[in-house]
């Protein structure tokens, strides 16, 4: 049954690294109910995603409980969402674990699982800042580098099956230093994680000053009085120019749409996106970017939008 009645209300559940978050909302995106708890490395967190929507249907009163009728959990690394599988996370020592039917049978309700970035630059595209464009680049920057992308209205991603499972566009893992890189856990040289990413940023200025610092948040802070801040920034900017290329000739996409960590930088990363990209592009077109509207909460809007609709169209 797909959630399309004006009563329904869904439960959306979002799984970080960090902590997994949830919310009940009904069909205008109203919260109505929300938590958010700590990711268990391994297995537990598929008991810790159990008991965070069990807690929340709880917090609702029956006649609302019984109109929760439908619910999407989105997980990271690689995901197989046709056979109900999280293949693969790196970050939270998970393998092969067959989700199947556990949230559905805990909860009480039919359950779609996909994938975190897929879904939320599906909805940043459908929903949010990509709205009404058929061509968009999402890209989602943060702690690495990913997302998705729609060409002629259709949202590309690999079979299921793929790789393991299917999972949003490795942009972050596109060599751009081949020669003078720094090794990328992926198992690749001078990808565009190792330069662009929010630790990579930090990681480069801290080299760079000999000053330990919190997050790429303080270096873009910096970068209109410090000469360090500014040539990092610049050298993460030409990288992730470097790594759209290909792309942009490939898909001429219209607009790049930026979320995640990263976008906190607001219009000095676009612009600067913006005009490396233009200096660089002799052929395609040069795409608009501009920020993403629903920030770190794009997920759980997706996953909302995933649980009504019951598939990403």
């Amino acid at each position: 049954m797909i959630a399309d009645a004006a009563t329904d209300l869904v439960l959306a559940v979002d799984v970080g690294g960090g902590t997994t978050k949830g919310e009940i909302t009904d069909v205008d995106g109203v919260v109505l109910c929300a938590a958010t708890v700590e990711t268990p490395h391994g297995e537990a967190a598929f008991e810790a995603i159990e008991a965070l929507g069990t807690g929340l249907l709880e917090q609702l009163a029956v006649d609302q409980r019984d109109r929760v009728v439908r619910a999407a959990v989105i997980l990271p690394g690689l995901v197989d969402p046709e056979r109900s599988i999280a293949v693969f996370s790196s970050n939270l020592g998970w393998r092969n674990v067959k989700v199947g039917s556990r949230f559905a049978d805990r909860w009480g309700m039919p359950v779609l699982i996909d994938h975190d970035v897929t879904v939320a630059g599906w909805a940043e595209w459908r929903y949010g800042a990509g709205r009404g464009v058929d061509d968009v680049c999402v890209l989602v920057l943060g702690t690495g580098i990913s997302g998705i992308l729609s060409v002629g209205g259709r949202l590309v991603r690999a079979p299921a099956g793929a790789a393991g499972g299917a999972q949003a566009g490795e942009y972050g893992h596109i060599p751009v230093r081949y020669r003078d890189g720094l090794p990328c856990p992926c198992g690749n040289t001078g990808c565009v994680e190792t330069v662009a990413s929010g630790p990579a940023i930090a990681r480069a200025y801290a080299a760079r000053t000999g000053r330990e610092i919190t997050g790429a948040d303080v270096v873009f802070a910096a970068i209109a009085t410090d000469p360090e801040a500014r040539t990092v920034i610049d050298d993460a900017v030409d990288a992730l120019a470097a790594g759209l290329l290909g792309v942009i000739h490939a898909s001429c996409p219209e607009l790049i749409v930026i979320g995640g960590g990263l976008a906190r930088a607001g219009t000095v990363l676009t612009e600067a996106l913006h005009a490396r990209l233009a200096e660089l592009l002799r052929v395609a077109p040069v795409p608009r970017i501009v920020l993403g509207e629903f920030g770190i909460r794009a997920g759980l809007i997706g996953a909302a939008h995933l649980a009504r609709s019951g598939s990403l169209r």
